[in-house]
């Protein structure tokens, strides 16, 4: 009964933070007219998600920008910057699946503005730890793929339009999955993903399939990574490519996640711009705050709105003179 409590005075004081947020926000967009309209892209998982809106909330309220939240997933993202050049920025971009990505840039169209997941994204197959301390062969594709039922029979997959959707298809085919008995099942979004590995554990049922990290899906449920094959980076570029015509098997690098801008916005808002070099969270944060967010079943706004009210020493540090001036009150 102590916990609960707690938790709804957290809830509580968050709610009443948001609160005040969108009474400055109200104001903050009629008095500050220094920056114009910005779009920012909004993925469909929770980490970007948090990212966007605490970007949201420092560009409308700090530097007076009115924003325009772009949902989108990885790939369409990147092919909307390339072929419209929009949006003016995408959030927590995995480069490892958008060789597009390196194009843009190496044309200048596009600049990386920073690693907004500083230590890199963490991502495998992997099963429950009940399952692994139960069967330890599961902890190997090959002890996987010898006994497919003991795992259920089944590849939990990333949604369709994801970078992973095409790169685990290949490793999939690489491993011959389906003749041994994995079927391939791609959820329909991030959240029922999750949900999946939730219900496994409290059904203490077999779990298999892809996830990542930060999330506080790993950090709530312990989970064993499945061996698959030393990283190879020829390989693991050839398995990104939906034409890819000799996929084998490679294990994922920690990749590196960033913030880009299209080049035209960089000039045209460079002082945005230098705030988005600046937004960056490292893994310890962003779980803590996404395990807070689950915890206390709340939005993405509201995992942002905790970040900006428990995080004041990291985020004040990102704005300029002037916006730490418009929001000093909240800094206080």
């Amino acid at each position: 009964m102590g916990t609960a409590p707690n938790r709804e005075t957290e809830k509580m004081k968050n709610w009443v933070f948001a609160s005040a947020l969108a009474a400055s926000a109200s104001v903050g967009s009629v008095a500050a007219a220094d920056c114009g309209e910005v779009s920012i892209s909004e993925m469909d998982w929770a980490s970007s998600a948090v990212v966007t809106y605490v970007a949201k909330f420092l560009m409308e309220q700090g530097y007076g920008c009115t924003v325009q939240t772009v949902p989108t997933t990885t790939v369409p993202a990147i092919a909307s910057l390339a072929e419209t050049g929009k949006p003016d920025i995408v959030t927590e971009l995995w480069t490892i699946y958008t060789p597009v990505y390196f194009e843009l840039k190496d044309e200048g169209k596009v600049i990386e503005l920073s690693k907004v997941l500083s230590d890199g994204g963490v991502e495998g197959w992997w099963i429950p730890k009940y399952l692994a301390d139960a069967n330890p062969e599961l902890a190997t594709i090959e002890g996987v793929l010898a006994n497919p039922a003991a795992v259920g029979g089944r590849f939990h997959d990333c949604p369709a339009g994801w970078g992973c959707d095409v790169t685990n298809l290949n490793n999939l085919k690489a491993a011959d999955a389906e003749a041994a008995g994995l079927e391939r099942f791609q959820h329909g979004s991030g959240e029922t993903l999750a949900t999946s590995i939730a219900a496994a554990y409290e059904a203490k049922e077999p779990w298999f399939g892809y996830y990542w990290a930060p999330t506080s899906v790993l950090g709530s449920y312990p989970m064993v990574k499945v061996e698959t094959a030393p990283y190879d980076e020829a390989t693991h570029t050839c398995n990104a490519d939906e034409n890819c015509a000799t996929p084998g098997l490679s294990d994922y690098p920690r990749a590196d996640v960033v913030t880009t801008a299209t080049s035209a916005f960089v000039e045209r808002e460079p002082e945005v711009a230098e705030l988005m070099k600046n937004l960056s969270f490292t893994n310890e944060q962003m779980n803590e705050i996404l395990a807070w967010q689950e915890a206390n079943g709340a939005s993405y706004e509201e995992a942002a709105v905790y970040f900006l009210t428990n995080y004041k020493d990291v985020w004040g540090d990102w704005l300029n003179d002037e916006a730490r001036g418009k929001l000093a009150a909240l800094l206080k």
